[in-house]
């Protein structure tokens, strides 16, 4: 597993290659802005995630010996090298706080620094808010799908790869999910750890009802019994014989189902478990689960209490990736940054100088989102804050709890059409006159 001593070379060739010869001849300050061109399929927003990764990586960021050499075998000269050895992040940035909606070019992060140092940071910063800002965001579609039942981050197992199997649970934590399965994650991000046991645990005994007991023995009641390895309708009685014979009292935390018809079965073990008394029993239902599922098992009445979701919360199965990018939209000329921008083809065009987002509520709802430059004072709250200040940290990091209520209470002012699952309405993002006027003179100018 990386570890956060040695991420200086996590960035792609370009950006050491670009930066050698800005160091040889133009290394002007400069700001890039990370913000998303277009929303995946049926996304309506974006939850803001992965910012406390950026913060650590740009205070620890340094070059070890072992990298030097083998930039050095890879033919870069020394005296960038000795460049290299020296360099530690400097600059400004500014960023939505995670748990903060985000819509189309909107910045998310601002990076103000010499551009050696910026354009180094590109593909680190890119891939930490990309992956936690789509698992934060698939957790809030499924959380809200499930119509206030609790939702598990069950995925670790189907993740692609370590690190991304502990981010999403972290993520998938602030998007709404009351825990992770992952005990890993709930060490390192104080994150409610749940569990069950598995079919083998079942099929290692003579009997059902034996391990059950067994089971029983060892974890109490308060815990939740797998109903399905056999027949899941006599599962669901061999549970509440086992906890009857064990102790007398009809008290059984839960019952787990991983297959079959879940509206029928559901169904059919709340009855089975009424009639036995086991009122208070919550149905635990995993396998295949997504927010489309979970959708269509409540639309038919389905009895089930709390969903555990794997593969397609860690992998956000649907819409697999955003289309995120990190775009110089200033530098320096004759000691003054300067606007930049990109022009090409339709959505590729970029919108120049540093902007800010000003975000407009109206009864207690969103009504709409404006960009404009940052020295600009418009209508709504500023949603940009200062994260780095002359390279240092001066922005207090807020504990995962905090960032989960933050993400909570932004999503209720945000009206319902833009939180469906399917066709969401599209929320209106509109750019300020001095802005389109600056866009407008310099691509005029560039052409």
């Amino acid at each position: 597993m990386i570890n956060s001593g040695n991420l200086a070379l996590f960035t792609d060739l370009y950006e050491l290659t670009m930066g050698q010869s800005y160091f040889e001849s133009w290394n002007v300050k400069a700001s890039f802005e990370l913000f998303v061109r277009r929303l995946p399929p049926n996304r309506g927003y974006l939850i803001a995630a992965g910012l406390e990764d950026v913060c650590n990586y740009l205070l620890k960021f340094r070059f070890e010996e072992d990298d030097l050499e083998f930039l050095r075998r890879r033919e870069f000269k020394e005296e960038f090298l000795d460049f290299l050895r020296g360099i530690r992040f400097t600059g400004d940035v500014w960023a939505l706080p995670e748990g903060e909606l985000v819509f189309p070019n909107e910045p998310i992060i601002r990076v103000t620094a010499p551009i050696i140092e910026a354009q180094i940071f590109e593909t680190f910063i890119i891939n930490a808010v990309n992956f936690q800002t789509l698992i934060a965001t698939k957790a809030s579609r499924i959380v809200n799908s499930a119509k206030n039942r609790p939702i598990i981050d069950f995925g670790s197992r189907r993740a692609h790869g370590v690190d991304a199997g502990l981010k999403a649970a972290r993520a998938s934590y602030i998007g709404g999910c009351i825990g992770t399965s992952n005990v890993l994650a709930g060490k390192i991000y104080n994150i409610p750890i749940f569990g069950t046991m598995a079919h083998s645990y079942i099929e290692a005994f003579p009997s059902e009802k034996e391990a059950f007991k067994t089971w029983i023995k060892s974890w109490g009641t308060d815990t939740v019994l797998l109903v399905d390895t056999y027949d899941t309708l006599r599962g669901v009685k061999n549970a509440i014989e086992a906890v009857e014979e064990l102790t007398g009292r009809n008290e059984l935390k839960g019952i787990r189902m991983d297959s079959g018809d879940m509206v029928t079965l559901s169904r059919e073990a709340r009855r089975i478990l009424n009639a036995a008394g086991f009122l208070s029993t919550k149905i635990f239902v995993s396998g295949g689960l997504d927010e489309y599922v979970i959708d269509e098992y409540l639309s038919r009445d389905a009895e089930i209490d709390v969903f555990g979701v794997g593969s397609s919360l860690v992998t956000s199965d649907d819409a697999p990736k955003i289309d995120i990018v990190y775009k110089l939209v200033e530098s320096e000329e004759n000691g003054k940054l300067t606007p930049r921008m990109k022009i090409a083809e339709n959505e590729k065009v970029t919108l120049p100088g540093a902007k800010q987002v000003f975000r407009i509520e109206e009864n207690g709802k969103y009504r709409k989102d404006a960009i404009g430059l940052f020295d600009e004072e418009l209508e709504g709250e500023k949603k940009l804050v200062q994260i780095f200040r002359n390279g240092e940290l001066v922005y207090k990091l807020p504990s995962l709890d905090e960032i989960r209520e933050k993400a909570r209470t932004e999503l209720q002012k945000l009206p319902e059409e833009y939180k469906r699952i399917r066709n969401p309405a599209t929320y209106p993002v509109e750019i300020s006159r001095k802005l389109l006027e600056l866009t407008n003179k310099l691509r005029t100018s560039l052409v």
